[in-house]
């Protein structure tokens, strides 16, 4: 065995290969290429290419828009249909307290959290591409959508006064306001949802970056954390939407502190303990579990039972979930005057949505070897929030840990989700009058152990600390944001700051100059590298960005910063140096003053030792060298004297490796010619290498090759270019020697 390992190590080190080709410029090479001929449609074709419509393609579309179609004939019954039977009885089970307690985070009934948590599940079966995720209530967007129902409908709205004779009618006034607020922001939502993704705008989830969403998520956490507290503690408090919700929310539980509800509590306390034994429980024995142990579900039928039992609302003034209407309601159209009012959120609200629902998706898909459609995930957000909206559902997502339950449980398919949806429904049509004594601090106790997930997100500070201070900047940014502007336009900042720091990148990007691995045709950066090794006389010169507008005046400052060759310093130095020596001959010459005449007849030694003063105190350094003046400058001609008295580099030719460049603007072009131009005039000639096919295309659109610059000074490669600079200064050298 150590043999064989040997063998292979000494034929993997002595694999080598050989290419022997000309020196490719891009002229020369695509000389030797023939393009393939294509012909331009016309717009006309265009629209007709995209009207026409087969089977083949009318059976793709259909496909595509209802993927139930193709995925539940195939459905293989023996092997998968146990697992999704047990999966989606786990994760119904976990759906109807959620669905209960997620409504109160939403600002509405809680018997409206489970209309959201059948409706939408059971759209998404048809519409889904995703096998494993959970649709229905979650915490964050339950969350944005309560901030919205309170500040459209604030509890200001209704009389606070206990005592009134019809307070519950106001309040019942109350709700039903904020339902329709819920509600049509469901329906706009979902709409937003369903037009992206029908314009195939699936990509729109890439600026929500994982630290930005994560950051986020964290301060939507602390959010729901703070607004389930009075209903631990059975505090009466206003609830409060909008910048410094969190502060005020605090305030207005610290101030009301006295007035705690003990037996809400004590009660409130118990659930916590027995969900967070049960949650750990469920970590522990994972692989011995044949399914999760349903600590929610227990804990909402022993706290509905104690309650019904020690009749805790009338004894103790424990607050419970009250009515919950029997069946289904019929449909409704959401109020759309409502719109204008409500729009941004419902941006913002299908946006975090799809984002949720989206990176979910992708993770399991990666898992389990599947891939999904995000323009189709997209399409079947909408549809689960714009249909369910007329069945007076408030927006959903993905729910993160039912995802987990139905995965770990055994889910194959969306079956499984359709059979958590029918348990709900059983609920709603049948048994739903039974959680009325339910307290609302058992739904609290619930909410708050579901976000111990998003509060271990804190560990991301250190994490984010170690790998990228950029990417710790955009989570420390999204969280403070969020927690102290409200989730709306925290989330708008967060968004503006990751652009920004995208901006940023491409302003200071890594230069670097690069040198040869001896014998190879690989260059890298000579300072990471002992081996790397310079060509002498030749600069080569990376920037790992594009080339436009915002740091085309950054390139060119790197550029003569890093090379040691700047242009305009060159030029400058040796007019300075031309006019101070022409001044030098002309006092020289003149025969007004005996020291004058002495030194013209003595010699020109002191002369010349004063213009190499002079050039020295330029402090000009070119490559750590400074020019100097020949002894018999006096006797030279003035074409001569002109050439002799320019500061010289030993720098020949400037590469410019254009590998990295993805794009280059109107700016960037003018920027690459000045940059040409201003070289040559030193004498150094400028070349770019590995630049793409279409970097090059944008650069025959902006008419970057016309008159001196033109496509020789393009190589495939950065070793192209080389050779070519070797073989040029060899050329330059023969025939100044034969001169």
């Amino acid at each position: 065995m150590e043999h064989a390992q040997e063998d292979e190590a000494c034929l993997e080190q002595t694999q080598k290969y050989h290419v022997e080709r000309p020196i490719y410029n891009q002229e020369l090479l695509q000389g030797q290429l023939c393009r393939r001929e294509r012909a331009p449609q016309t717009l006309r074709q265009r629209i007709a290419h995209s009207c026409r419509c087969s089977s083949k393609k009318a059976k793709s579309h259909l496909y595509s828009f209802i993927p139930i179609l193709k995925w539940l004939p195939r459905y293989p019954v023996k092997e998968y249909l146990l697992g999704d039977i047990i999966s989606g009885i786990s994760t119904g089970v976990m759906q109807l307290p959620q669905g209960l307690a997620y409504a109160l985070l939403a600002a509405v009934p809680p018997v409206f959290g489970l209309y959201s948590s059948f409706y939408p599940v059971f759209l998404y079966t048809f519409f889904g591409t995703s096998k494993h995720i959970s649709i229905g209530t979650f915490a964050v967007i339950s969350m944005m959508v309560g901030g919205v129902a309170v500040r459209v409908v604030p509890d200001e709205m209704v009389s606070m006064d206990y005592n009134s004779t019809n307070v519950t009618d106001m309040l019942a006034s109350r709700d039903a306001k904020r339902v329709q607020v819920a509600v049509t922001l469901a329906l706009l939502s979902g709409i937003i949802q369903l037009c992206l993704g029908l314009l195939r705008f699936g990509f729109v989830a890439i600026y929500l970056t994982e630290p930005l969403v994560r950051g986020f998520t964290t301060a939507a956490a602390v959010h729901v954390f703070t607004s389930q507290l009075k209903y631990l503690l059975g505090v009466k408090t206003n609830r409060y939407s909008g910048p410094l919700s969190v502060v005020y929310s605090i305030a207005a539980v610290l101030s009301e502190i006295t007035t705690t509800n003990v037996a809400s509590l004590i009660v409130g306390l118990t659930c916590i303990v027995m969900l967070l034994i049960g949650k750990e429980i469920n970590l522990r024995f994972k692989k011995k579990l044949p399914v999760p142990i349903p600590m929610e579900i227990i804990v909402v039928i022993i706290g509905t039972g104690v309650s019904a039992g020690m009749n805790l609302t009338d004894s103790y003034g424990v607050d419970v979930v009250g009515n919950i209407p029997k069946g289904l309601r019929a449909p409704k159209f959401p109020e759309i005057r409502l719109i204008p009012t409500i729009f941004v959120d419902a941006v913002a609200i299908a946006i975090v949505g799809f984002s949720m629902a989206v990176s979910m998706a992708k993770i399991f898909a990666l898992k389990h070897g599947y891939t999904i459609d995000g323009n189709q995930e997209l399409i079947a957000l909408g549809i689960c929030n714009s249909v369910g909206s007329f069945f007076q559902s408030f927006p959903v997502t993905c729910s993160m840990s039912r995802s987990l339950v139905q995965e770990s449980t055994g889910g194959k398919t969306q079956i499984a989700g359709t059979l958590s949806s029918i348990m709900v429904l059983l609920v709603i049509v049948a048994i739903g009058y039974l959680f009325e004594p339910l307290p609302q601090t058992v739904l609290a106790a619930i909410v708050m152990v579901n976000l111990k997930g998003m509060f271990k997100q804190f560990g991301d500070v250190a994490y984010f600390w170690r790998i990228s201070r950029i990417e710790l900047a955009i989570w420390v940014v999204a969280f403070v944001a969020s927690l102290f502007l409200g989730l709306d336009y925290g989330l708008l900042t967060a968004v503006t700051f990751a652009m920004i720091t995208v901006i940023y990148r491409t302003q200071s990007p890594q230069y670097r100059i690069l040198g040869q691995i001896p014998d190879t045709d690989i260059y890298c950066d000579v300072e990471e590298y002992e081996e790397v090794k310079e060509h002498p006389g030749i600069k080569i010169f990376q920037a790992n960005t594009s080339l436009y507008f915002a740091n085309s005046e950054s390139y060119m400052s790197a550029l003569k910063k890093k090379t040691g060759v700047d242009p305009c310093v060159i030029l400058a130095a040796r007019k300075k140096a031309q006019k101070r020596y022409a001044k030098a001959i002309k006092k020289a010459n003149k025969p007004k003053k005996k020291a004058v005449l002495k030194l013209v007849s003595s010699s020109t030694n002191d002369v010349e030792a004063g213009v190499k003063h002079e050039i020295a105190n330029e402090e000009l350094p070119v490559n750590g060298q400074f020019t100097s003046v020949d002894d018999s400058v006096q006797d030279r001609s003035p074409d001569e004297l002109e050439y002799f008295m320019e500061p010289k580099t030993n720098v020949h030719s400037l590469i410019l490796d254009f590998t990295p460049v993805n794009f280059v603007d109107s700016v960037g072009a003018k920027t690459l010619k000045s940059i040409i131009k201003e070289y040559k005039e030193v004498g150094v000639c400028v070349y770019i290498a590995g630049c793409s096919g279409p970097v090059m295309n944008e650069l025959t659109r902006l008419n970057f090759f016309e008159n001196t610059v033109t496509r020789d000074l393009l190589f495939h490669s950065i070793h192209d270019a080389v050779l070519a600079c070797h073989v040029k200064d060899s050329s330059a050298s023969q025939t100044a020697s034969d001169l």
